[in-house]
């Protein structure tokens, strides 16, 4: 009998979370769930995140010193960063577009609203509070935060990912610089380790039917009230159609445009990356995944895929910076405010600096979207708005964004000539084979 392929495997675990969930609830099962379920979800979290510093560390010394010379390393990173730009511009001005259509602040009620600023009002404050400290730190401290002034210190928390990754890339360039027979020792051991860390990925896989099923049914039982959701059912309709058009339309679109493959083809190398990103909620967690069916099953060279894809984990928040458009807009609109062209223009650069900078801040969404509605004059407090609603929003966004890092990895991988014409794919079960030593 043929075995389930991963990404139904992972799928089929999600739809029996959320049916647990549910049968919990009914029966009044919730302590049973968090209990002796919940657990399990937090394990696979903590298996994901345990590796990816380690991954990140691995892949990117190997990919930037495999470039041989910087003119290589330049014209990989300058790509990277250009479409990174490009796409997260389209996000935002998806969210605005479609925030002014649809309009969604006209379905909920002054009740409601009233329900909803009093609720969370205590989480909005915190929020405001970190937003007001990353503000009165200056301009350049994104800047100063990137440089850790102690590696160590920097690798005790995924928290630092863009410190960890600017040594890293740093270190590279070092080896890069150097003879080549000084380096190679210290090339073959970070490569050596990198094989291990992948195959360590492979095996914490088999477990993600069991770890996205405990995810799912610890979200159906700990979610707010039916009510809340109703309540904001247009916003959340308008956050989602916007990204459901990037991650089922644009993406793919822009594959078979400039890297010259399939739909079906991208979206089934990507599909268990995208799974695990929506049951986590994080794409440093998924990390480790998203890379091998990017270098394994889309058949992007590891010297690219280990630059592109640890960067866009770190600085690439489509999804992130779509939401940030619609809730600037959904809120100011929500409080009465109409917003002018000058305003909305105002939310596509801020929220597409945002995005770069998100990944050194604790809470990174809400709290740039502080920033952005600061920057357009609209009260903060209106943040609590859309607290209800944000943790099933925040898992789609996180597919968004690892779709778009595949899909860039793509791109630059063939603007460089290093797409494979036919990538040899490799199962779970070519590494796990029952009842050997």
């Amino acid at each position: 009998m043929k075995k389930l392929a991963l990404h139904w495997q992972i799928l089929l675990g999600i739809v029996a979370g959320v049916l647990a969930g549910w049968l919990a609830l009914v029966t009044g099962g919730q302590s049973w769930l968090q209990d002796w379920i919940k657990p399990l979800g937090i394990i696979f979290i903590n298996f994901l995140k345990l590796i990816a510093i380690p991954l990140i560390i691995t892949s990117l010394i190997t990919g930037v010193a495999q470039l041989k010379d910087i003119s290589k390393f330049s014209r990989i990173g300058i790509r990277t960063i250009a479409l990174y730009l490009v796409t997260t511009v389209v996000a935002v001005t998806l969210g605005l577009l479609l925030v002014n259509i649809v309009r969604p602040s006209r379905g909920l009620s002054d009740d409601t609203r009233q329900n909803l600023l009093e609720n969370y009002a205590g989480v909005a404050s915190g929020k405001i509070e970190l937003a007001e400290q990353a503000q009165e730190s200056g301009p350049l401290q994104p800047l100063v935060d990137i440089v850790p002034d102690n590696i160590f210190g920097a690798l005790s928390g995924n928290a630092n990912m863009l410190q960890v990754i600017f040594f890293v890339i740093f270190l590279g360039i070092g080896l890069i610089l150097i003879r080549e027979e000084d380096a190679q020792p210290v090339i073959g051991f970070f490569r050596g380790l990198n094989e291990v860390i992948m195959k360590l990925v492979d095996l914490i896989m088999l477990t993600a039917p069991v770890g996205v099923f405990a995810l799912m049914a610890t979200l159906v039982v700990e979610s707010p009230s039916l009510d809340l959701f109703q309540a904001l059912m247009f916003y959340s309709l308008t956050v989602v159609l916007g990204l459901v058009i990037l991650i089922f339309g644009f993406y793919p679109l822009i594959v078979r445009v400039f890297a010259g493959r399939s739909y079906r083809f991208f979206m089934k190398g990507i599909a268990p990356a995208q799974l695990l990103a929506f049951s986590t909620s994080s794409s440093a967690a998924t990390l480790p995944v998203t890379m091998e069916r990017v270098e394994e099953h889309l058949g992007v060279e590891e010297e690219v895929a280990s630059f592109v894809l640890p960067v866009g984990a770190t600085v690439n928040m489509d999804g992130t910076s779509l939401y940030q458009a619609v809730a600037a807009v959904f809120i100011a609109n929500t409080l009465g405010l109409e917003l002018t062209l000058t305003q909305q223009l105002t939310i596509v650069l801020t929220a597409t600096l945002a995005s770069i900078g998100s990944a050194a801040v604790p809470g990174a969404g809400m709290v740039m979207l502080v920033i952005v509605l600061n920057a357009i004059g609209v009260p903060e407090a209106g943040l609590a708005l859309i607290f209800a609603v944000d943790r099933p929003l925040d898992m789609l966004r996180t597919v968004a964004n690892v779709t778009s890092d595949a899909s860039v990895s793509m791109i630059v991988a063939r603007q460089l000539g290093l797409l494979k014409e036919k990538p040899e794919e490799k199962r779970l079960s070519d590494y796990y084979h029952p009842g050997e030593p």
